[in-house]
């Protein structure tokens, strides 16, 4: 019976460091460097602390007129600005590509008008020129007023309708937050990867990772053009029966 059991004993041992040997170690999958950047986050009123703030209820420093890259003449009031009519589009003075942006608008409360007439502007997530529109979000009063859903709040004008109508009532802030990733060019102009969008409107997500055909048009279907980082424009819609209010807006570059 010895004979057997030591005859056994080096077989068991090498199960047993075999055993031991196979165990994984957790630490061989944790990574400790780089550590990620402390950021402090938004608390309603203070934007995180690495944003790029482009309003801060004081002034439009910080925007130019898509026109001629003079001043902004938007008026600004209380802190917010809002639409003025017949001085055109304005865009940030700084360029960029990818991006988290925070924006807030406002509905006039005794807005009128119907469809695309009542409250219209667009948050234009990269302007392109004069001449090219960009890539818009529309911004529009959607409460109880319809219109087609490829143009209505939220979407991807005439190109992604919204995953939902999230609208407040007309003279209450709504806010979007959204998650641009910029199209990539090569050297030739043609397209390496397209633009994806991702917005949240008051809370509710509106579009998650939207693939991108092209830049906006009104007419026609939309088609890519090279360009680099770009300005964030918002529009002066000459649809809109009253003018929309804007405040509270920050980005931070990814």
């Amino acid at each position: 019976m010895k004979k057997i059991f030591f005859l056994l004993l080096p077989t068991v041992l090498f199960s047993v460091q075999q055993s031991f040997a196979q165990k994984p170690d957790p630490a061989a999958t944790e990574v400790w460097q780089p550590e990620p950047k402390v950021v402090t986050p938004p608390d309603g009123i203070q934007p995180p602390s690495d944003a790029i703030v482009l309003f801060d209820g004081k002034n439009l420093s910080e925007w130019v007129s898509v026109e001629d890259n003079s001043p902004a003449q938007w008026v600004v009031n209380n802190g917010v600005f809002v639409v003025k009519k017949g001085t055109g589009n304005i865009q940030t003075k700084k360029s960029f590509t990818d991006y988290q942006l925070h924006l807030e608008w406002q509905i006039p409360s005794k807005i009128t008008g119907t469809g695309q007439g009542r409250g219209n502007s667009g948050l234009f997530l990269a302007s392109t020129g004069k001449g090219d529109s960009g890539y818009e979000i529309q911004i529009l009063d959607c409460f109880e007023n319809k219109t087609y859903v490829n143009g209505q709040t939220g979407s991807v004008y005439k190109q992604a309708i919204p995953l939902a109508n999230a609208c407040r009532k007309p003279g209450e802030w709504q806010t979007y937050d959204v998650i641009w990733t910029a199209p990539r060019f090569n050297d030739g102009g043609d397209l390496l990867s397209p633009a994806r969008v991702t917005l949240i409107h008051n809370g509710i997500i509106l579009q998650n990772n939207t693939i991108l055909k092209g830049g906006t048009v009104y007419v026609g279907q939309p088609a890519y053009k090279k360009h680099g980082p770009s300005p964030i424009k918002l529009q002066a819609h000459g649809d809109a029966s009253e003018p929309i209010s804007f405040r509270n807006i920050w980005v931070r570059e990814l």
